[in-house]
């Protein structure tokens, strides 16, 4: 299969219309593009194997081509190059690195200005060729996400384009072996540390591939480094992004825990023992390997990074920020939080994203914790180790201190939202809307099974020696697929917009308690979100688990995406990959969480409120592609804040239950063990 897809590649020479630039506005098709982002990806530590690819990556000037920013992008980074200032080729590269961060954003921003696709592909082989290999996929990436040139481009599963940094090191010497001795291999992988360890119970959440891809992907849509004043458009509530995605994180977590027996997660805190050590059992593809934490360390300061003691002048200015309702800006002006908004400016200001108000007194308390806790392993750099698994999105979560990590930080945004007025009756009601019933096709129930994928861009190449089949298998969660059916009554005489949102929390903690409402309420799952129309009289609304709007299929393989695009450039057809464009969502098999075999009680609810209200775009209803994070010029589609209605303090839960428009059942999810 592999010599065919090399043989497809090499045929790809035969096509014209690459090598020459074309004026501004002309156009490329959807399938040159593909094959272009393919190529450039494709063995990105080798030589580029597109011949016309690799011939422009001699002959392109990035001074000749066409921005959008008069070159001013283009002249900065080719200063740089020329001046010998860049990181060198074969060295790992990290984002929280400030100067690695820099040169890859030096070439997003050449790749996001070029206004056409020639000057923006001849970018691309022309550093894909000179400039350190993580910084141009970072940047390659990023651009794809962000560009308009690239709206219908499908990315590579960042788990195929650098499988290092999601595969187990031993998995991938026995890769290396295999290609030395030319032998088709399909290797197994495992989960990192052993069954003494009670962590091993959920290391197939946190390093799951798709859930770190997932990870990355969200970063890459939102990234902490994104500047108004660079770029195209604001992304709207895009603090109270950051606070959701992790949230949810952090629920989904706890709810695996529970399915394993298993208690949720502690947070992580700056003045007490790291009590979970982790051996990454992971290597860079240059560099050595991640570093290791042994059990029971306490924080020390981490040299060029921050101090103990600044963290917690850190946390202690936020959380007096919450106490009294207000962030200072830099100019000394206050900025109000204490309403349904402040949550957003709470995000901007934790992560520290560009958005926030005053990084300078309130810091930047999510991306320095990922760094102070990434190099506990030698603090100090006596032993000049590279960056660890929390300096890296796509690693974070393979560490089970990332959990504990985000739950520290999501206790301080619960401080925030407990600070809030509970939502009133008159909030929460949806006048004649009624939600009678809520059933299912079958039982819930979640399975392991086997997931391959190719490691041949984990080894290196030559021209002399063709490929074999190198792949490896490993387990992962998947859920029996199934059919949510709503029957929702409108008293009303005309028709009305609902939006309909499914949350679900674990019934009992790992003592069989039963959570209260309103803990229980903030360890909502959220499953799905979606507008619809309600006619008069009774609505049954069926909705499909793989259509929800929180989750992905996964990506197609790099081989399958190299097929198709190259099977559509040559018949000269359109390249349908319409179901991938967006790829921001959890992976759909992990839409319900494992459960147990005796079955695990969850209690589910489902609310209706007023559609027209909510949204902040037309015709949601008639969206099939909801992006549940956003739209993609950066508006977000729905007024009310995530979480809504369970994201605040519940004094008394029958103002919540006691509403028409909201109805709680109690199910069981199923974990079946073939």
């Amino acid at each position: 299969m592999l010599l065919v897809l090399c043989a497809l590649v090499v045929a790809a020479a035969a096509w014209p219309n690459f090598g020459m630039m074309a004026s501004p506005g002309s156009s490329t098709s959807d399938a040159q593009k593909q094959h272009d982002v393919n190529s450039v990806l494709w063995k990105v530590y080798e030589e580029l194997h597109d011949p016309h690819l690799k011939e422009l990556s001699q002959t392109f000037d990035p001074l000749s081509g066409h921005y959008d920013d008069d070159g001013v992008s283009a002249k900065r980074l080719m200063q740089e190059f020329n001046d010998h200032r860049l990181l060198e080729q074969k060295h790992w590269f990290s984002l929280f690195n400030t100067r690695q961060r820099e040169e890859a954003l030096m070439l997003y921003d050449v790749l996001e200005h070029s206004s056409d696709w020639d000057t923006f592909a001849g970018n691309a082989a022309y550093f894909r060729v000179r400039m350190n290999e993580g910084e141009f996929v970072y940047a390659i990436y990023a651009a794809v996400i962000h560009s308009e040139l690239t709206h219908h481009v499908v990315l590579p599963p960042l788990y195929e384009v650098t499988p290092h940094l999601f595969t187990n090191s031993e998995v991938i010497q026995e890769a290396y072996k295999a290609k030395m001795t030319q032998t088709a291999t399909k290797i197994e992988s495992h989960f990192t540390g052993s069954k003494s360890n009670p962590e091993q119970r959920v290391a197939y959440f946190g390093e799951d591939i798709g859930m770190n891809t997932h990870h990355v992907t969200w970063h890459l849509e939102f990234p902490f480094w994104w500047d108004d004043s660079h770029e195209n458009h604001h992304i709207e509530r895009k603090g109270e992004n950051f606070f959701w995605v992790h949230h949810q994180l952090t629920v989904r977590f706890d709810a695996e825990r529970l399915s394993n027996y298993l208690d949720p997660v502690d947070e992580l805190h700056w003045d007490d023992l790291i009590h979970e050590g982790f051996a990454p059992h992971t290597m860079y593809k240059y560099g050595g390997y991640f570093p290791s934490r042994p059990d029971n360390v306490h924080f020390e300061d981490v040299d060029g990074v921050a101090r103990v003691r600044d963290m917690l002048i850190l946390e202690s200015r936020i959380r007096d920020a919450i106490a009294h309702g207000y962030i200072t800006a830099k100019d000394g002006s206050t900025i109000n939080i204490r309403d349904s908004k402040g949550i957003n400016v709470l995000g901007d200001v934790i992560e520290s994203s560009m958005y926030s108000p005053n990084p300078q007194y309130y810091g930047a308390l999510h991306n320095t914790a990922h760094v102070m806790l990434g190099r506990q392993g030698d603090p100090h750099g006596k032993f000049d180790l590279p960056p660890g698994v929390l300096e890296h999105f796509e690693t974070a979560t393979r560490d089970p201190a990332f959990f504990r990590l985000h739950k520290y930080m999501d206790n301080i945004f619960r401080e925030h939202k407990d600070s809030l007025p509970p939502y009133t009756k008159e909030e929460l009601e949806f006048p004649g809307i009624a939600v009678d019933s809520i059933s299912f096709s079958n039982r819930l129930e979640t399975y392991f099974e086997n997931f391959e994928y190719s490691l041949i861009n984990a080894v290196d190449d030559t021209e002399q020696i063709p490929d074999v089949p190198i792949s490896t298998t490993v387990p992962r969660l998947a859920h029996k697929d199934f059919t949510a059916e709503f029957g929702i009554t409108n008293n009303n005489e005309n028709d009305v917009m609902a939006t309909v949102r499914v949350f679900a929390w674990p019934k009992y903690d790992n003592n069989h308690v039963e959570f209260s409402f309103d803990d229980g309420s903030w360890n909502a799952i959220e499953l799905d979100r979606f507008w619809t129309k309600l006619t008069p009289g009774h609505n049954t609304i069926t909705r499909s688990s793989r259509d929800s709007a929180v989750t992905v299929p996964d990506v197609p393989s790099f081989q399958t995406l190299m097929t198709k695009t190259e099977q559509a450039l040559a018949s000269g057809s359109a390249l349908h990959l319409e179901d991938f464009h967006s790829s921001l969502g959890l992976p759909n098999r992990f839409l319900i969480p494992k459960g147990k075999s005796e079955g695990m009680e969850f209690h589910l609810v489902v609310f209706a409120s007023d559609g027209a209200k909510d949204a902040a775009v037309d015709g949601l209803h008639q969206i099939t592609t909801f992006h549940h994070y956003g739209l993609h010029d950066g508006t977000y589609p729905d007024h009310q804040p995530h979480g809504y209605p369970l994201d605040r303090h519940v004094d008394d839960e029958r103002i919540i239950t006691g509403v028409t428009n909201f109805k709680a059942i109690d199910v069981k999810v199923y974990h079946v063990e073939h």
